[in-house]
């Protein structure tokens, strides 16, 4: 079905909702947890909601093209907070609420933010923080109300700024919608920083167009409908979210449910029964980790039903996809479904429809593995600078290694060196105040992403690589390190993986063992010890993930094969500085914090 109605701008969206869907659409709009209880929110009080909010701004002196930036865990206020400040023709400027103190005023000052919305104490302390480096910073308003130690006359409570709105509202009824129509698509939408793995974050500038045009291309590629639950929990100030699980959802007439905290998101699952969650590979690895683990402390029978069982799911899935499916398959699949398949669907809901997988790489494994369970992963590829979806696989024709087909509209070709080139409404307007940066990556009206890929035979496109993170070793031979990296995340006992050889003789790494695994190895088979580091100095827990690690190895050539690696002890952390708010690892800076280490695996060996 796809969007209901076209818009031009997200105030146009908002009040089509609101005028429109409040009529006709009898389910609620967006479900909240609080205090243990499901709490809906309907299409009447959205508008109420971000109307109060939007005069209330108004009171506060804000006009078009002002910046205000949010940092704010998922909920209903982050939605009201940007309608308002969209529809008013102002400029939102999103922070992801892990950031620190330092990089938040960076951003802020960046950015010319004239306000800044936050979520509570915790965020609030560190605008307090940084308050006076932020000489552009006029108001700061707090989502969850304000104690008493707070009494500065710059800081609102979000209520407090609606209350102003009220009043306001007595004399100017029509003022949002008279600004919402002074808008247009051309007009700048979103400030988004790029989470800065190889430097600088840099100020993603998207129009109401350019993240309009994805949604409309992203509604005709994926059959959203107003029967569909979204379970929303990657943060809203990633523009896959907002982009997909957010606008798309709501224009197609979705319902929304915000999940409570990613640990939470099993326990969501069952009470929502969503159809439709939008996520990182990280959440399968999580679920499919968890069912390996639950399935080897079985009996060696259980074991074997649950082998047979998903055997049965791939055969089933390859012959419906192939057309070839037999009375004896289709027997045989539905004694395995009752078994066992039907149970893993029942942990996700049981409603699910698919999910729509990107941000990073999902290993083939994972793909396959959920597909013979019975639940479709829908990889897709892109980027902040192309708002974001440059590609994506469908339900109706998907190949896992890929990352499927261009979007409608989104023109896309491959450079004589290989990296992936982009044309289309989509694309960025450039990067904030920063024309080196932009004339490298925009030419002649081409977005030059960094990724190398191919598209093959059948017109999938595939990834193979980060262009700036191809190695080539002193051998002179180039390795595209991310399949390699994610081959070996298949290992039960690994849990991150960084791949060395840049400039070397030969590959390497750095591991953060699964600690859970380890240590159940370690128990079972009377290992001794007091602390992880005590685990990854043991000499047998470092022989058993090197015999893993041949066993996923053999399928590489020689010359991508791990020689040597050092068991770390504890993970790579955005708290660290080594991972971004994305989950993306920060390799540069991996590399220079161990490179004592690096150095002692290669020493002697280098000039042999």
């Amino acid at each position: 079905m796809g969007v209901i109605r076209k818009f031009k701008t997200i105030g146009e969206m908002f009040y089509m909702l609101t005028d429109e869907f409040g009529k006709t659409v009898s389910k609620p709009l967006m479900r909240y947890k609080s205090a243990g209880q499901w709490i809906d929110v309907s299409y009447a009080q959205l508008k109420e909601e971000t109307e109060k909010f939007a005069m209330g701004l108004a009171t506060l002196n804000i006009k078009k093209g002002d910046k205000i930036a949010i940092i704010s865990e998922n909920r209903p206020e982050w939605v009201y907070s940007d309608l308002a400040i969209l529809s008013m023709g102002a400029v939102d400027v999103p922070i992801y609420p892990s950031l620190t103190a330092d990089s938040v005023e960076f951003i802020l000052k960046d950015s010319e933010s004239v306000g800044i919305i936050c979520s509570n104490k915790f965020q609030l302390n560190k605008i307090l923080k940084i308050r006076a480096n932020c000489k552009n910073l006029k108001f700061i308003i707090l989502l969850n109300e304000k104690d008493q130690t707070h009494t500065s006359p710059e800081l609102f409570s979000f209520k407090e700024v609606q209350e102003r709105g009220l009043v306001f509202m007595k004399d100017n009824l029509f003022f949002l919608k008279d600004a919402s129509k002074a808008c247009s698509g051309d007009d700048l939408c979103t400030i988004i920083y790029t989470s800065g793995t190889t430097g600088i974050p840099k100020g993603v500038l998207l129009t109401h167009r350019n993240i309009i045009s994805n949604v409309y291309a992203a509604s005709e590629a994926l059959p959203f409908n107003k029967d569909d639950v979204f379970l929303s929990f990657l943060p809203l100030c990633h523009i896959f979210e907002r982009m997909a699980g957010y606008y798309t959802a709501f224009s197609s007439g979705c319902m929304v449910c915000y999940a409570e905290s990613i640990e939470a998101v099993a326990s969501n699952m069952v009470d929502i029964k969503p159809t439709i969650i939008t996520t990182v590979p990280r959440l399968f690895e999580r679920i499919y980790s968890k069912i390996k683990k639950n399935v080897e402390n079985q009996s060696e029978k259980k074991q074997q039903i649950f082998n047979w069982a998903i055997e049965i799911g791939r055969e089933y899935a390859q012959a419906k996809k192939a057309d070839k499916l037999t009375l004896g398959l289709s027997l045989k699949h539905k004694a395995a479904d009752k078994l066992v398949l039907k149970q893993i669907r029942d942990k996700t809901g049981g409603k699910l429809r698919f999910f729509v997988s990107g941000g990073a790489a999902l290993p083939r494994e994972l793909g396959e593995f959920f597909e013979a369970v019975g639940i479709t992963i829908l990889e897709g590829y892109g980027l902040t600078e192309s708002s974001p979806v440059i590609a994506c696989n469908r339900v109706d024709d998907y190949k896992f290694g890929s990352v499927g087909k261009p979007f409608p509209g989104v023109e896309v070709k491959i450079a004589p060196d290989g990296e992936i080139l982009v044309r289309g409404s989509n694309v960025m307007q450039g990067y904030f105040k920063n024309k080196k940066e932009t004339e490298a990556v925009l030419k002649d009206g081409w977005l030059h992403t960094g990724d190398i890929g191919v598209f093959d035979a059948e017109g999938f496109l595939v990834i193979t690589d980060r262009k700036k993170h191809l190695f080539k070793t002193s051998n002179g031979k180039y390795i595209a390190p991310t399949p390699i990296e994610n081959l070996f995340l298949g290992s039960k006992y690994i849990d991150q993986f960084v791949l060395i050889g840049d400039r070397r003789m030969f590959l390497s790494a750095l591991i953060v063992p699964d600690f859970e695994a380890v240590r159940e190895y370690a128990d079972s088979h009377g290992i001794d010890y007091e602390s992880d580091t005590d685990l990854v100095n043991n000499k047998e827990i470092y022989e058993v993930i090197e015999k893993d690690l041949e066993r996923f190895q053999r399928q590489l050539a020689n010359f991508e094969r791990v020689r040597k690696f050092v068991l770390l002890d504890k993970p790579f952390s955005l708290e660290s500085g080594e991972v971004t708010p994305t989950l993306k690892l920060k390799r540069k800076t991996i590399e220079e914090r161990y490179s004592n280490l690096i150095d002692e695996m290669y020493q002697g060996l280098e000039k042999m």
